[in-house]
C-alpha cells in the first residue's frame, strides 16, 4: 500500500506546532515549533488590562514556516505523498473580517491597531460585556446561553466582538463580519474566506457563540440588536450551518501548495479548538475527561445521547453534539489559569533578580543576563524539589487559583485569587505547594461539578505540558481527584488529533474513532492516588470551598 501522511497543525497561546504524521501507522516522521514572532516580542497586549491580541501575519508565517521546516526532516516524495491537513486553534480567538473574509489587521490601515487583530482566548477586556449578555439571557423566551453552561463568558466571540465595536470607530465602520481562527485558517488555504460561505466549525459555534439547532442557528437578530443596535446585520452575515471535523472544508489552492510544497490534492479539513482535538489525539473514549493542562486547562468530556438525554450541565463551557467526536455529546470545562499561576508566581519572586541582579554594575552585560536566566530557569524545579518535601498539612496555607478569573465551574472572570493562612514562618516552597494544590483543587471543582449534574467520569488523561514535565503537579493532583490520571504518549496530542482528524476528511478513514485506533500512540505514565494524602487533601478541600465562597462574595 502507497504510503499516506497528514499534517496536523496546533496553534496554541506563544506558537503553531505541526506534526507530520504516517497515516497508516501513527509513526511521526516531522515535527516543527515555530514561536510567534509580534508575540514574543510584547506586541499588541496589555496585561494590566487584560488585553491580548495577536496578529494574523503570526498565524500566516507560522504555517508556512512549521510546514517547510517539518517536511525538510522527512524522506524525499513525504510531500507528494500528504492527503491531508487539518488545524487546531485556541479558542474563542475571534476577528472582524471584510466583505471578502480578510481579517482587517491584513489591510494596510489597520495593520497596526489591536482591535482589527485576533482576540486571544484569555483576552478579558469584555466582561461587562458578558455580564450584559448574560443578564439579557436570563430575561429572553429563549435562554440561548442553555448549551454554554448557563454563563456566558467575556472569553467567548459575542462578547469580545462587542466590546471591540464599542471601543474603535473606525473598526467598527469596516467590520462586515467575523470568525474565528480555527476556522479562517481552512478558509484561508481553500479559498473559501466569504464569510457567508466559509465552512463554519460546529466546536467554535457550539461552544462560544451560542449556535444551536434548537433556535435554527444563531440567537436571534432581535436579542442581538437588544444587546446592543452596533450588532445589527452581523447575524445575517454569518451562518445558519456549522460543521463536524470529519467534513472537507476544500483542498489546497495552487497558491497555498506553492507556497507549503504540497499538492493541490491535499484535502483541508474542518477545525476546531485544539483541546478538542487533543482529547481526540489522546484516544478519548466515553466519559473519560481528557485535561489539557497547560497555562490554563481545558477539559473535555464525551457522552453518548442516550447518557445526556435532556440534561443541561450547569456552568461548565458548552455541552456541543459533535463538538470532539461526531455522533457524540462534547462536554467542555476548564481553568482560566493553571500553569500561569505558577509563573506569576515565579515572576514576583524573580522581580529583583531582573531588576536588581539584571542591572548590575559589579559585572558585564552577557554575565548578567546568563545569571538572569540561569536563576529563572532554575526557579520552578528548585521550588518542587523543596515543595515536595512538605506533606499536605505542613503549609497551613490554602490558596483559591483563580489569578485569571474563573472559568468553570460558573465563569467569572472577575474573580481574584486568595492566598490565607500567611505567617513570618511561610516559605517560598510552601507558598509554591499551596499554589499547586489550589491548581488541583480547582481540578476538583469541575470533577465534582459534572458528578453533581449526573455526568459519569471514569478515568483521566493528561495532555499538555505540565502534564509530562511535572510529576509533583500530576501527584498532587491525583490525590485531590483520589482517582489515577494516565498521560498521553503523543508531545503533540493536539497536533496529532487534528492529524487523524485530516486523515478522516481525506478519506483514509471512515470515521475520525477508526483513525484513532491506527493512529494512536497509547500512554507512557500513570499517577496513582496515594490513599493517606487523598484523605488529608478532602479536609483542606472543604477550607477551600470556604475560603473560595468568601471570596467571591466580596
Amino acid at each position: 500500500m502507497a504510503k499516506k501522511y497528514c499534517i496536523g497543525l496546533d496553534y496554541g497561546s506563544d506558537s503553531v506546532r505541526s506534526v507530520i504524521i504516517d497515516a497508516q501507522t501513527g509513526e511521526q516522521i516531522g515535527t516543527s515549533v515555530f514561536e510567534y514572532p509580534r508575540w514574543k516580542a510584547g506586541k499588541y497586549c496589555d496585561p494590566a488590562r487584560n488585553q491580548y491580541r495577536q496578529h494574523p501575519l503570526d498565524y500566516i508565517e507560522g504555517m508556512e514556516a512549521a510546514i517547510k521546516d517539518a517536511l525538510a526532516q522527512c524522506p524525499a516524495g513525504t510531500a507528494a505523498q500528504v492527503a491531508g491537513i487539518a488545524f487546531d486553534t485556541t479558542g474563542s480567538t475571534p476577528v472582524f473580517t471584510d466583505e471578502q473574509g480578510t481579517p482587517l489587521a491584513l489591510l494596510p490601515e489597520f495593520a497596526e491597531n489591536p482591535n482589527a487583530m485576533f482576540v486571544l482566548w484569555k483576552d478579558h477586556t469584555a466582561v461587562q460585556e458578558a455580564a450584559e449578555i448574560n443578564e439579557l439571557a436570563r430575561k429572553w423566551a429563549i435562554d440561548y446561553t442553555a448549551y454554554e453552561g448557563g454563563i456566558y463568558s467575556s472569553e467567548w466571540v459575542w462578547a469580545k466582538a462587542l466590546h471591540v465595536l464599542r471601543q474603535d470607530s473606525a473598526v467598527r465602520a469596516r467590520a462586515y463580519s467575523w470568525v474565528e481562527h480555527c476556522d479562517w485558517l481552512p478558509a484561508l488555504i481553500t479559498g473559501n474566506t466569504r464569510p457567508e460561505t466559509l465552512f463554519r466549525s460546529r466546536c467554535a459555534a457550539g461552544h462560544k457563540a451560542m449556535w444551536h439547532p434548537k433556535w435554527d442557528g444563531l440567537p436571534s437578530e432581535e436579542f442581538l440588536t437588544t444587546l446592543d443596535p452596533l450588532l445589527k446585520g452581523f447575524r445575517s452575515r454569518l451562518f445558519q450551518d456549522t460543521f463536524t471535523s470529519d467534513f472537507k472544508a476544500g483542498y489546497l489552492t495552487e497558491e497555498w501548495a506553492a507556497r507549503l510544497g504540497l499538492s493541490t490534492s491535499v484535502a483541508v479539513a474542518v477545525g476546531a479548538f485544539d483541546c478538542h482535538m487533543g482529547a481526540v489525539g489522546a484516544e478519548v473514549t466515553p466519559n473519560i475527561l481528557v485535561r489539557v493542562i497547560g497555562t490554563s486547562t481545558c477539559d473535555i468530556l464525551v457522552a453518548d445521547h442516550q447518557q445526556i438525554g435532556d440534561k443541561l450541565v450547569r456552568g461548565i463551557c458548552g455541552q456541543v453534539d459533535g463538538s470532539v467526536i461526531p455522533g457524540l455529546m462534547g462536554l467542555e470545562a476548564g481553568q482560566s489559569a493553571f500553569g500561569d499561576v505558577y509563573a506569576w508566581f515565579r515572576n514576583v519572586l524573580a522581580w529583583p533578580v531582573v531588576n536588581i541582579l539584571g542591572q548590575s554594575l559589579k559585572t558585564d552585560t552577557a554575565t548578567r543576563k546568563k545569571l538572569v536566566d540561569e536563576v529563572l530557569d532554575k526557579m520552578i524545579p528548585a521550588l518542587t524539589a523543596e515543595a515536595e518535601k512538605l506533606s499536605a498539612e505542613d503549609t497551613g496555607l490554602v490558596a483559591t487559583d483563580w489569578m485569571n478569573g474563573r472559568r468553570t465551574p460558573d465563569a467569572n472572570q472577575l474573580l481574584t485569587g486568595t492566598i490565607t493562612g500567611l505567617n513570618l514562618g511561610s516559605s517560598a516552597p510552601a507558598l509554591f505547594r499551596a499554589l499547586v494544590e489550589a491548581t488541583a483543587f480547582g481540578s476538583k471543582a469541575i470533577v465534582d461539578r459534572f458528578a453533581s449534574e449526573g455526568v459519569r467520569i471514569d478515568g483521566i488523561i493528561g495532555i499538555g505540558g505540565i502534564s509530562k514535565k511535572s510529576p509533583f503537579v500530576m501527584q498532587v493532583m491525583a490525590d485531590v481527584l483520589n482517582m489515577p490520571i494516565k498521560v498521553a504518549r503523543s508531545e503533540q496530542a493536539c497536533a496529532f488529533g487534528a492529524s487523524m482528524f485530516a486523515a478522516t476528511a481525506a478519506g483514509i478513514y471512515p470515521r475520525v474513532e477508526e483513525a484513532q485506533k491506527a493512529m494512536g500512540q497509547g500512554f507512557e505514565a500513570a499517577f496513582y492516588p496515594n490513599p493517606e494524602q487523598a484523605k488529608k487533601y478532602q479536609a483542606l478541600y472543604q477550607k477551600y470551598t470556604s475560603i473560595g465562597a468568601f471570596t467571591e462574595r466580596l
